[in-house]
C-alpha cells in the first residue's frame, strides 16, 4: 500500500517543509499490506539469520577476489625472503589496494617498528585493524525521542547502489518486526521513484512520494507526518543522488536535515553515505565531502565482492572516523551484512 501526494497538490510542498508549524494533511494509515507482502518479507529471515550468525563465513566467500587479488600480492611481498619482508612492495600493494599513498606509509612504518614475533604479516594485519573505528555492540537505528521513528538519511552518487540499499534494509528491518516506511526524497532521477516502489513492494513497507521533481524535503516532511500517525517505527528518506562537487545541489540536503529538525525536534537521524567498493579512492572523496556538508554518521559499503582490493575500508574509517555499518558482498537482500570488524579483517587474511 503505497500514499503519494496528489499531482496538483505538489506546488505546495516546498513551502509546507519549511513550516512546522501549518504541516500538510496525513491521510488515514491504509489498511494492513496484503498478506503476500508480509509473507515474501518473513521468507528473507532464515536468510538473514544465517548470514549474520556465521558473518565470518559470509565474509570469506564475499572477499575471494580480494583475498585472491591485493592479498595474494600483499602476502607475496610480506613473505621473508634472504634480506626480510619487501616493504617497498607492501607499500606500493597496499596503495594499489586503495588504502591511500599516505596512510599506506604510515601503515608501513608501524608495521616495521613493531618487530612483532609472528612476523612481518602479523604486523601489518595489527595495524590495519588498529585503523578501523571501535565499535560498542550493535548498531541499529534507534529513535532518541519516545514516541518518535528513528529516522534513516541515506545519501550518495548516483550509481552507487543507494536505492538498492534502501530496500535491502527496509527488508532486514521488517524481517526483525519494525514497521518501515520509505521516503521517495529522491525526486530529481525519473526512475528512482518507480525502483523505490518495487523494493518496498518486495519488502512489505509502504512509501511516501510526491509527484516527480517535488521538492524532496516537503517529501521528507510528509513521511515523518505519515510515520508519527501511522506509529512507524523506522523512516529511511532516499535523497537525490548527487556529484559531491555540485554545492547547489548539496545544500539540498542540509535543507532536508532542517525539515527533520523542525518536525520532530531533538530527533538525530543517522546519515548513511552509500559508496561503490569498486571506486576506490575516488569515493574516499566524495565521503569527505559528503561528511562535511551533512555529518556522516555511517558508510555503507557496496559491491565489495566486485572489487580485488577492498583497501576503501581501511582509509575510510582512519580519514573520516566514521564506521562501515554494511558491507555488501552480493545481490540478495541478505548480502547486505552488518559490518564486523574482526570479522573482515579475519575474512581478508584467511
Amino acid at each position: 500500500m503505497f500514499w503519494r501526494r496528489k499531482p496538483d497538490e505538489a506546488s505546495e510542498a516546498p513551502e509546507a517543509a519549511e513550516r512546522p508549524d501549518s504541516p500538510p494533511a496525513v491521510p488515514e494509515p491504509p489498511p494492513a499490506e496484503p498478506v503476500g507482502a508480509l509473507a515474501r518479507a518473513a521468507a528473507f529471515k532464515p536468510l538473514f539469520a544465517e548470514a549474520d550468525e556465521d558473518i565470518e563465513v559470509a565474509f570469506e566467500q564475499g572477499l575471494e577476489r580480494t583475498r585472491d587479488g591485493f592479498m595474494s600480492r600483499l602476502r607475496g611481498a610480506l613473505a621473508a625472503g634472504p634480506d626480510g619482508p619487501a616493504w617497498d612492495d607492501v607499500e606500493e600493494t597496499l596503495i594499489a589496494g586503495d588504502v591511500g599513498a599516505a596512510l599506506a606509509m604510515d601503515v608501513v612504518e608501524e608495521a616495521r617498528k613493531r618487530r612483532d614475533p609472528d612476523g612481518a604479516e602479523a604486523a601489518v594485519r595489527s595495524v590495519l585493524q588498529g585503523l578501523l573505528v571501535p565499535r560498542v555492540g550493535h548498531w541499529e537505528p534507534r529513535a532518541t525521542t519516545p514516541g518518535q521513528p528513528a529516522v534513516v538519511l541515506v545519501v550518495g552518487v548516483n550509481g552507487t547502489g543507494k536505492t538498492t540499499t534502501i530496500g535491502k534494509l527496509a527488508t532486514r528491518y521488517t524481517h526483525e518486526g519494525r514497521t518501515v516506511l520509505l521516503a521517495a526524497a529522491d525526486t530529481f532521477r525519473a526512475a528512482a521513484i518507480d525502483q523505490l516502489l518495487i523494493w518496498a513492494d518486495r519488502a512489505g513497507v509502504q512509501v511516501v512520494s510526491h509527484a516527480p521533481g517535488a521538492d524532496p524535503g516537503a517529501v521528507v516532511y510528509d513521511a515523518l507526518d505519515a510515520a508519527v500517525a501511522r506509529n512507524a517505527d523506522i523512516v529511511i528518506a532516499d535523497t537525490a543522488g548527487r556529484l559531491h562537487t555540485k554545492s547547489n545541489l548539496m545544500d539540498e540536503l542540509t535543507k532536508i536535515r532542517r525539515v527533520v529538525d523542525k518536525r520532530l525536534p531533538g530527533a538525530q537521524p543517522e546519515t548513511l553515505f552509500v559508496l561503490d567498493a569498486t571506486t576506490g579512492q575516488n569515493g574516499l572523496q566524495q565521503a569527505q565531502a559528503f561528511h562535511a556538508a551533512v555529518g556522516l554518521t555511517g558508510i555503507v559499503l557496496t559491491k565489495l565482492d566486485s572489487t580485488a582490493k577492498g583497501g576503501i575500508v581501511f582509509a575510510i574509517e582512519h580519514d573520516l572516523q566514521v564506521p562501515v555499518r554494511f558491507a555488501g558482498v552480493g545481490e540478495q537482500a541478505s548480502d547486505l551484512l552488518p559490518f564486523d570488524p574482526d570479522a573482515f579483517v579475519e575474512a581478508l587474511f584467511a
